[in-house]
Protein backbone atom coordinates (compact mmCIF):
# COMPACT_ATOMS: atom_id res chain seq x y z
CA UNK A 1 0.00 0.00 0.00
CA UNK A 2 1.21 3.45 -0.65
CA UNK A 3 2.26 5.43 2.39
CA UNK A 4 2.89 9.14 2.62
CA UNK A 5 5.72 10.12 4.97
CA UNK A 6 4.61 11.62 8.25
CA UNK A 7 6.55 13.39 10.97
CA UNK A 8 4.80 11.15 13.48
CA UNK A 9 5.79 7.55 12.66
CA UNK A 10 2.89 6.26 14.77
CA UNK A 11 0.46 8.02 12.45
CA UNK A 12 -0.15 5.90 9.39
CA UNK A 13 -1.19 7.84 6.29
CA UNK A 14 -2.36 6.22 3.10
CA UNK A 15 -2.78 7.68 -0.34
CA UNK A 16 -5.77 5.43 -1.18
CA UNK A 17 -8.87 4.55 0.80
CA UNK A 18 -8.76 0.95 2.04
CA UNK A 19 -11.67 -1.48 1.91
CA UNK A 20 -12.22 -4.67 3.89
CA UNK A 21 -12.99 -6.50 0.64
CA UNK A 22 -12.02 -10.14 1.25
CA UNK A 23 -11.21 -12.11 -1.89
CA UNK A 24 -8.77 -14.82 -2.89
CA UNK A 25 -5.57 -13.59 -4.53
CA UNK A 26 -3.29 -15.84 -6.52
CA UNK A 27 0.40 -14.98 -6.21
CA UNK A 28 3.52 -16.15 -7.98
CA UNK A 29 7.07 -15.26 -6.98
CA UNK A 30 10.54 -16.51 -7.72
CA UNK A 31 10.39 -19.42 -5.28
CA UNK A 32 6.73 -19.68 -4.33
CA UNK A 33 3.21 -19.81 -5.67
CA UNK A 34 -0.01 -19.80 -3.72
CA UNK A 35 -3.44 -18.50 -2.90
CA UNK A 36 -4.12 -16.07 -0.08
CA UNK A 37 -7.10 -14.03 1.04
CA UNK A 38 -7.03 -10.28 1.23
CA UNK A 39 -7.55 -8.62 4.58
CA UNK A 40 -7.94 -5.22 2.98
CA UNK A 41 -7.33 -3.72 -0.45
CA UNK A 42 -6.99 -0.30 -2.05
CA UNK A 43 -6.09 1.06 -5.47
CA UNK A 44 -2.50 1.24 -4.21
CA UNK A 45 -2.08 -2.25 -2.83
CA UNK A 46 -3.34 -4.90 -0.47
CA UNK A 47 -2.64 -6.89 2.64
CA UNK A 48 -2.98 -10.62 2.18
CA UNK A 49 -3.17 -13.29 4.86
CA UNK A 50 -0.74 -16.09 4.17
CA UNK A 51 1.35 -18.49 6.19
CA UNK A 52 4.00 -18.35 3.46
CA UNK A 53 7.11 -16.46 4.55
CA UNK A 54 7.60 -13.80 1.89
CA UNK A 55 10.40 -11.34 2.67
CA UNK A 56 10.15 -7.57 2.25
CA UNK A 57 11.31 -6.48 -1.19
CA UNK A 58 9.99 -9.63 -2.90
CA UNK A 59 8.35 -9.06 -6.28
CA UNK A 60 5.19 -11.04 -7.00
CA UNK A 61 2.80 -11.40 -9.89
CA UNK A 62 -0.74 -11.17 -8.54
CA UNK A 63 -4.04 -12.30 -10.04
CA UNK A 64 -7.00 -10.64 -8.33
CA UNK A 65 -10.50 -11.73 -9.46
CA UNK A 66 -12.74 -8.64 -9.66
CA UNK A 67 -16.19 -8.15 -11.15
CA UNK A 68 -16.02 -11.14 -13.47
CA UNK A 69 -12.48 -10.58 -14.72
CA UNK A 70 -8.97 -11.10 -13.40
CA UNK A 71 -6.75 -8.15 -12.65
CA UNK A 72 -3.16 -9.27 -13.24
CA UNK A 73 -0.41 -7.01 -11.93
CA UNK A 74 2.95 -6.91 -10.24
CA UNK A 75 3.43 -6.10 -6.59
CA UNK A 76 6.27 -5.49 -4.16
CA UNK A 77 6.14 -6.75 -0.59
CA UNK A 78 6.62 -3.63 1.55
CA UNK A 79 6.19 -5.29 4.92
CA UNK A 80 6.00 -8.84 6.14
CA UNK A 81 4.54 -10.51 9.21
CA UNK A 82 6.09 -14.00 8.85
CA UNK A 83 3.48 -16.72 9.16
CA UNK A 84 0.61 -14.19 9.13
CA UNK A 85 0.69 -12.06 5.99
CA UNK A 86 2.27 -9.37 3.83
CA UNK A 87 1.54 -5.83 2.69
CA UNK A 88 1.96 -5.29 -1.03
CA UNK A 89 2.24 -2.15 -3.19
CA UNK A 90 0.93 -2.56 -6.72
CA UNK A 91 3.56 -1.85 -9.38
CA UNK A 92 2.76 -0.53 -12.87
CA UNK A 93 -1.03 -0.70 -12.54
CA UNK A 94 -2.66 0.79 -15.66
CA UNK A 95 -5.19 3.59 -15.24
CA UNK A 96 -7.88 1.25 -16.62
CA UNK A 97 -7.03 -1.46 -14.08
CA UNK A 98 -6.84 1.11 -11.26
CA UNK A 99 -10.31 2.42 -12.23
CA UNK A 100 -11.71 -1.15 -12.31
CA UNK A 101 -10.20 -1.83 -8.90
CA UNK A 102 -11.61 1.39 -7.42
CA UNK A 103 -15.05 0.54 -8.82
CA UNK A 104 -14.97 -3.01 -7.38
CA UNK A 105 -13.88 -1.62 -3.99
CA UNK A 106 -16.71 0.92 -4.04
CA UNK A 107 -19.24 -1.85 -4.76
CA UNK A 108 -17.77 -3.98 -1.96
Amino acid sequence: MNFVNSENPQEERRRYERSRLIIDVFFDGTDLTGVASTQDISAGGLYMNTKAEIPEGSLLTLRVPLAGRDLVCNGEVVYSHPGRGVGINFQGLSEEDRASLEQAIALG
